[in-house]
């Protein structure tokens, strides 16, 4: 077994993405290079239907609006309003409690967020990269198949003349 089957072989990917692989590989000149970016996968999530695209949109809307420095900043004012109180029970527990429940739950959720957002952007941004340089290569390959191709033709020519010239007496 070629080391490309074992490593083909190994795969944790779906059958349908295998069966695209194989046929890529059977036939690269025939693939067509696709751009995959978060908003190509989102009726996967919810699905394609009217309420499925309501329940995308509305998600994203909130993770946006919860996603932003603005909110965190709005969220520790909030928790920080309350932390006077927290500190005047001298309870041990309830401090605790207000830096668990309070501030590491309202403070860091759209600071994290945030940074999800910042990857999330990235890495779109990566993929849209990787499909140019993807597609371009992709181009280049198929014009050097057909290049190898012509020469195939041009070297068979040249054999079969040559095969002739062999032939007649001299």
């Amino acid at each position: 077994m070629s080391e490309q089957q074992r490593h083909v072989d190994r795969r944790r990917s779906n059958p349908a993405h295998r069966e695209a692989y194989a046929k890529a590989m059977a036939a690269p000149a025939e693939h067509k290079p696709r751009l995959i970016t978060s908003i190509t996968v989102r009726p996967k999530i919810h699905g394609a239907s009217v309420l499925g695209q309501f329940n995308s949109w509305l998600a994203v809307l909130i993770t946006r609006s919860v996603g932003t420095m603005w909110t965190a900043y709005v969220f520790t004012i909030i928790a920080v309003v309350s932390l006077p109180a927290a500190l005047a029970t001298r309870n041990t527990i309830v401090i605790v409690s207000w830096i668990a429940q309070t501030f590491l739950q309202l403070v860091l959720l759209p600071i994290i967020i945030v940074g999800q957002n910042v990857i999330s952007v990235s890495q779109d941004a990566r993929a849209e990269a990787d499909h140019l340089t993807l597609t371009t290569l992709h181009a280049m390959n198929v014009r050097q198949l057909e290049m190898l191709e012509q020469q195939g033709k041009i070297l068979d020519q040249q054999r079969r003349i040559l095969e002739v010239l062999e032939r007649k007496p001299s």
